[in-house]
């Protein structure tokens, strides 16, 4: 009788003890690891929209030599400084504004004297051609705080470059003769021009007077041919 109350005291002491035991492993669980409380988040604020640059602003961008400027949008223009450059670059830009200056001073001479059209015309394309390349080596000279002209340069003595004498005698020359004479020395005058543009092909470092360059040695030699039919003609 004594083991038979035992047992049943037994159960019932462990019917009354799992539930128990149950409770306080779910609650211990659920405040363990991740699952522990989080502070409440801060509210979010609002971050004032960005103001939208305009994109239909233009700005006038200057053409390369011997073109027209063109209209570009604000975007694709950067404020950039001068680009690199070295000595022979220089020495280049130097050389060449006189030596564009004898060209116009020849070329000047040529709707009053000239007597094949053609000649004017050629004339008037060296005119509108060089006469803005000019502005634009001296504002290259300009944008570096580099003055137009060094000491101990003999422009003169340039490649391609005219004597006054046969400058004098141009100017004194009319008709056919003027043609011939004008187109023997502008022809040599180009030569010089195209070897002075060679040079500095080989050795500048500064892109836009590269690019000015080959456009003087192309255009050049195009015009040394178109004197020769000219002639020929």
């Amino acid at each position: 009788m004594t083991s038979r109350r035992a047992r049943t005291l037994a159960i019932v002491t462990l019917a009354l003890v799992l539930p128990l035991v149950a409770f306080v492993v779910v609650r211990t669980g659920g405040n363990s690891g991740t699952g522990a409380r989080q502070p409440a988040a801060a509210p979010a604020t609002s971050t004032p929209a960005a103001t939208p640059v305009p994109t239909d602003l233009t700005v006038i961008a200057p053409g390369r030599p011997g073109e027209s400027a063109a209209t570009r949008a604000a975007h694709e223009v950067r404020d950039a400084g001068p680009a690199p450059h070295n000595s022979m670059d220089v020495w280049f830009v130097r050389m060449m504004i006189p030596h564009h200056a004898q060209a116009l001073e020849m070329a000047e001479l040529a709707p009053d004297r000239a007597a094949d059209p053609d000649i004017r015309a050629l004339a008037d394309r060296i005119r509108a051609s060089q006469g803005p390349e000019m502005g634009m080596m001296r504002g290259w000279l300009q944008t570096r705080g580099l003055p137009a002209e060094a000491p101990g340069h003999d422009h003169g003595s340039m490649r391609g470059m005219q004597s006054p004498e046969a400058m004098r005698q141009l100017a004194a020359t009319r008709g056919a003769d003027f043609d011939r004479l004008f187109v023997r020395m502008m022809t040599e005058h180009h030569q010089g021009a195209i070897a002075l543009a060679t040079d500095l092909l080989t050795v500048g470092s500064d892109l836009t007077l590269n690019e000015f360059a080959n456009s003087v040695a192309t255009e050049q030699t195009v015009e040394i041919e178109r004197m020769r039919q000219v002639l020929a003609g």
